[in-house]
Formats: C-alpha cells, structure tokens, sequence
C-alpha cells in the first residue's frame, strides 16, 4: 500500500470561538459541528495509506495557525501546517518571521472565498508581507472560487516567485451544472493559472462542490475536471487531498480516496507516485523532497 500524502485536512475544535462559518444553526453544516482531532482522522489513515498529511486552516485567525501548530508538535503525521496571516496589515510579516522557525510552519492561506472583494488578492495585500513569504520560502495556498480566478492570476502575475497552489481546483460549481456561468470563468482561469509554473492545484473537496446525489457517481462527476485540470497542470503539479472532515458531508474517506485512485489509474507509476505524494512534497518543501 503506498505511503501517500493528505495535502489538504483539517483539524478544530469549535468551542475554541474563532470558527464563525461554522454554524450548528445550519442543518447543512450540523455534522461539522463538533471536534474533528488527529485521533479522528489516524484510523482512516491507517486503512488507507496515509502516512502524512498538510494541516490547513480553517479560521481567519493567528490563534488557530498557533493550535493547529501545537498539534504538529503532538503528532509527527502532520507533515506542515498551512496557517494564516492578515496579508493587509504590515506587521504580519513579523508575525510571519516568527512562526516560520516552526519546521512544519509551511505557508498560509487567506480565505478569499469570503471576502466581499471578490478581486481582493489583486491590491490588498501589503507588499512587505508577501515579500516575506518568497523570502522566508513559504507557500501560498489559494481558496478561491470561479470569481476569483482573475484577481488570482493577476496576484500570480506580480509574484511570480512565491509558490501558489489552488485549493480545491477552485471550488467549480458542479451542482449547478456545466451550462452554468461559473464554468466559462473556471476553465479560462484555470487554463491560465495553469500556464504560470509556480501555481500548482489540489484535487480535493470536488465532490462536496457536486452535492450528495451526484457524489453517489464519483466518476462521472469527477471526470471532466480531472481532464482540464491534467492537461493544464500536468501530473507534476497535481497533488491528492481529501478536505476531511468536510468531505464527510457527501462521502466516506474511502470512498473519495478510490475515486481519485480509479482516476489515476491510466498514469505512469512515476506519475502516480507524483499524484499521491511526491508533488505534496516539493511543493511544501517536505523530508524527501527533490527542489520545487
């Protein structure tokens, strides 16, 4: 069984206050609404594969980056942790200073799916702090939507040495269907992105994207994504994650990971083994790694 890398899991504990999407007042989310710990998660990693996995954010605040690192130091699965930062205040690059003497502090991630400013990533962030991101070798991971995607690339565009991936292969509208106006957007944004060989993408958190009833035909809702996003990025720059715990609201951890494996199946070990972990990797810079 190959020791594969999760590049995209999280962890909370909500009474800790700082979740505000997580409301138990929405029946949608009501399953989410309670602790999800590495004791949670080490039973499906154990049954699947998983040796390692990049802890990603999940609230727009320090004091999360500083829990989520405190785990780090209790479990060696957690291979890096992708925190958070104000990228609009300059102090952060301080604050970015100091966290990146944690081994495992590998980069951060705005929420920019949120923001009222759909093109907020494009002029907001100070200069400094990004700056401080490509010197410290820090990666940028990137939670966009379709909305989004030209703003990104713009930001891309200024900072073409910090190492982007795009969480989510940016959260396309399945449920809404390819005829939607979301699709157009996605796959020019995405083919452009593409083109830049510091973005990368993460193939995760799709099916919770589809909805339940498609998710019950993994192959046929994943399959044209799969398609654009391998001839745009390659098997080189395509990683594997799971966004569990959100993933359980339409599917088993299992039944997600067999998917992707059915997927990938048609690649080269080589590629495989680029898919599963080894592009997870290089480009969170982890122990193995060849240069990114």
């Amino acid at each position: 069984m190959p020791d594969r890398i999760d590049s995209h899991q999280h962890f909370w504990r909500p009474a800790r206050g700082d979740y505000g999407w997580l409301r138990p007042d929405m029946p949608a989310l009501a399953p989410l609404c309670r602790d999800f710990l590495p004791a949670d998660l080490a039973p499906l990693r154990a049954a699947h594969g998983v040796g390692r996995t990049v802890l990603v954010q999940a609230a727009p605040s320090e004091a999360e980056t500083d829990f989520l690192l405190g785990l780090a130091d209790q479990d060696d699965s957690i291979a890096a942790v992708v925190g958070w930062v104000d990228l609009g205040w300059t102090a952060s690059a301080q604050a970015l200073q100091r966290r990146a003497a944690h081994p495992r502090f590998k980069g951060v991630r705005p929420m920019l799916q949120d923001l009222p400013d759909r093109d907020w990533i494009a002029h907001a962030p100070q200069p400094a702090v990004v700056a401080t991101l490509v010197r410290l070798g820090l990666c940028f991971d990137a939670l966009v939507k379709p909305a989004n995607l030209a703003g990104l690339l713009r930001f891309v565009d200024r900072w073409p040495d910090l190492r982007v991936v795009v969480d989510h292969a940016a959260k396309p509208a399945l449920a809404l269907g390819w005829a939607a106006d979301w699709a157009p957007a996605w796959r020019t944004g995405m083919a452009e992105l593409a083109r830049r060989p510091n973005v990368w993408c993460k193939f995760s958190g799709l099916l919770t994207e589809a909805g339940a009833d498609a998710a019950r035909q993994p192959l046929t809702t994943l399959r044209p994504v799969w398609d654009v996003l391998f001839d745009g990025f390659g098997a080189q720059r395509l990683m594997w994650g799971s966004d569990w715990p959100v993933l359980n609201l339409v599917a088993g951890y299992g039944d997600w990971l067999s998917a992707c494996a059915s997927l990938a199946a048609a690649l080269s070990p080589e590629q495989q083994a680029g898919f599963w972990s080894g592009n997870a990797e290089r480009f969170y810079g982890l122990a193995g790694a060849g240069a990114p």
